[in-house]
């Protein structure tokens, strides 16, 4: 008899653990998957969401598969867990049953208790004129005043808010981006990196400053900051960080500390309960990321459908992607916690790189404005291969020496080396769809699901693509045809 599987969340990462579960399971032999989604629209990739709003993706282009044989119910909130009974109650009266639960109801952005900001009905709700930028239909909200000529001041300079400035500034519009820290960043750049960072949107049009808080925001004047200035903008895009999602859990008396808290099986201290993404705290998954998400998502497909029993979450090797046109920073890893260390810096060119290697391994780096590099050094992070001798040649992605391999090269990239970190899809992979016929881009991230995490590897699907078009051509009319 199959069991009951309840998700509560119909994010990225719950349509994820839906799509493993259906992988293993495609009859529902073993499964019956019921989810509840809180918002209306089917799960769309919520990581591509800077790239609508730079305008290089339609919102229809970041929408995810749809699974057969799928209880879904969208707009539809789960209200209450009853662990007694084994059921969750929904906002619409149904009631749903389950020998397994699976949260991933996801985070909320935070919104500051800056002055002008919340609504005064609802301090919850973003005030007329300010957009938080976590789904949807913020980016919707957010494209409807970002007209050319607008004046938009972006609050926070994280990743997402250097993203959100750059996509706007692309649009035409005036951007200032306030960050209230010495540099931006700061999470994963030193100093340097940061002012780099700094100076290359700048040029591209972006007026950062750093040190500097929001203090009010008044729709007929502008931003007012702490340091006494004003910013005439016509709307505030705030990227102020984001919580997790567990209060469902906590009322339903589970254990919960800045997430819901779980074990290798994605368990909580109900075993029957389980928690993945962004609402669940593990000590080996960095917050934030798709890809951590995704890894448990599998590792909870295999424990649910009995396909690997033995399968457990161990954490997850951080690798982030800047998703902005025009500037290249990839920062992966510790770069603090190597025994040995490189620096670069060049600022006029753009240029800063940071390597850490502790035993001849890649333990972290920072490199912006590097792609070469970066491609290479996150290959050997991947790997755990040994860096070659010389340091210098391998941090400046020029002159390799002869034990490094060009990872940007599609002909000198090992069949096993990773082309895609969301889903751990390699390149002999992109290379097998190809010759099964995926012969477009979007054919080989269909069938390999390259490309549809962070989108921050499409460049390199798209040079395989191009290196197999030249080197194993399409025999015949019939397979030029074939797409997917």
């Amino acid at each position: 008899m199959s069991r009951r599987v309840v998700v509560v969340g119909h994010g990225m990462v719950g349509a994820r653990v839906v799509e493993e579960v259906r992988r293993r399971d495609p009859d529902g032999a073993r499964v019956r998957l019921t989810v509840l989604g809180a918002e209306a629209r089917p799960a769309y990739n919520r990581v591509l969401l800077s790239t609508v709003l730079a305008g290089s993706l339609s919102p229809a282009a970041v929408a995810l598969p749809v699974v057969d044989g799928v209880a879904l119910h969208t707009g539809v909130a789960a209200e209450r867990i009853d662990r007694a009974a084994r059921v969750v109650h929904a906002a619409d009266g149904t009631v749903h049953p389950y020998d397994e639960l699976v949260l991933a109801t996801g985070g909320r952005a935070r919104l500051p208790s800056v002055d002008g900001f919340a609504d005064p009905a609802a301090p919850d709700v973003p005030a007329p004129g300010v957009s938080l930028f976590r789904d949807l239909d913020d980016c919707e909200r957010i494209l409807a005043a970002a007209a050319p000529g607008a004046r938009i001041a972006v609050v926070g300079g994280g990743l997402l808010g250097v993203e959100a400035a750059r996509g706007l500034a692309g649009r035409g519009v005036a951007v200032t981006l306030v960050h209230p820290r010495t540099h931006l960043m700061e999470r994963l750049l030193d100093a340097g990196a940061g002012d780099v960072l700094a100076a290359a949107l700048r040029a591209l049009g972006v007026d950062v400053r750093c040190g500097v808080g929001a203090k009010a925001w008044d729709p007929a004047t502008g931003l007012d900051c702490d340091d006494g200035s004003r910013i005439a903008a016509d709307a505030v895009v705030v990227t102020a960080g984001v919580g997790a999602n567990s209060g469902l859990a906590a009322d339903a008396g589970l254990a919960v500390d800045r997430g819901i808290l779980v074990d290798d099986r994605l368990a909580t201290d109900d075993g029957r309960v389980h928690a993945v993404g962004d609402c669940a705290r593990h000590p080996g998954a960095p917050g934030g990321l798709v890809q951590s998400g995704w890894e448990q998502a599998a590792v909870l497909a295999d424990l649910l459908t009995g396909t690997d029993p033995a399968a457990r979450y161990r954490g997850t090797r951080p690798v982030v992607r800047l998703k902005a046109a025009g500037i290249d920073l990839a920062a992966l890893g510790d770069p603090g916690a190597g025994d040995e260390e490189l620096r670069v810096s060049d600022p006029r060119r753009g240029r800063y790189g940071v390597l850490a290697l502790r035993e001849d391994r890649v333990v972290g780096a920072v490199l912006l404005g590097l792609p070469d590099a970066a491609a290479t050094i996150t290959g050997l992070y991947d790997a755990g291969t040994p860096a070659p001798e010389d340091r210098l040649a391998l941090l400046l992605g020029r002159a390799l020496p002869g034990e490094a391999v060009a990872a940007a090269d599609p002909a000198r990239m090992p069949g096993g080396a990773v082309v895609c970190r969301c889903n751990t899809v390699t390149r002999n992979q992109v290379v097998a769809a190809w010759r099964e016929g995926a012969r477009t881009e979007d054919a080989l991230s269909r069938r390999t699901r390259a490309g549809t995490g962070c989108g921050s590897c499409r460049d390199t699907v798209r040079g395989i693509r191009d290196w197999l078009a030249d080197v194993d051509p399409p025999q015949d009319g019939a397979a030029r045809r074939r797409t997917a």
